[in-house]
């Protein structure tokens, strides 16, 4: 009897599986609208798409690639002025060969919840297909950090580092969407 947990102690792990449940929703969700084509029905817009990835940030938060090969690629930016004019650089600025797919897989998640703050490490891979036939696949790690804002989690940096990028051989999709019209009612 003397071991039981109190109802504080239960509702403060409540909380905890509650955080973990939001943040890992959030990751999914951020990668989710940034695959091309952009899932989200009804987004045809790459502005729209932008501004949607915003609403997951705090107004403070960091987006960088560090390391070897992501720091000089992505670099680092603070705020969401900054995090918008990075996310332009994606689907603003159209690239020649286009970029026709691109799907994110998140695995290995680790979730570290300590009151409003927690942090979050998972390792992805991203198929990447182009208008030409030419295709990549990119695997790397995220160490993510989030805040509960008013009662909602956000995200206060986002971390990747490469672990690799490997060619894939020419047309190695066959059959792949234009759109996505899977989330259409």
């Amino acid at each position: 009897m003397g071991d039981e947990p109190t109802l504080a102690q239960l509702a403060a792990r409540i909380r905890v599986l509650e955080a973990e449940a939001d943040i890992r929703r959030l990751q999914a969700r951020y990668m989710f609208l940034c695959d091309t084509p952009c899932p989200e029905f009804a987004v045809t817009d790459d502005s729209r798409r932008i501004e949607l990835v915003l609403e997951l940030y705090t107004d403070d938060a960091v987006w960088e690639g560090v390391g070897e090969y992501y720091e000089n690629q992505f670099g680092r930016a603070e705020g969401k002025g900054e995090l918008r004019q990075h996310f332009q650089r994606f689907w603003g600025d159209k690239t020649d060969p286009a970029l026709v797919l691109n799907a994110h897989y998140l695995t290995s998640e680790q979730i570290h919840v300590e009151g409003d703050t927690a942090s979050g490490q998972w390792i992805h891979m991203q198929p990447w297909l182009f208008s030409d036939g030419s295709a990549l696949l990119r695997s790397s790690r995220l160490n993510n950090t989030f805040r509960n804002v008013e009662g909602r989690w956000l995200i206060t940096r986002t971390r990747t580092e490469n672990v690799f990028v490997a060619d894939l051989p020419d047309s190695f999709a066959r059959a792949y969407p234009a759109r996505m019209d899977l989330m259409k009612p």
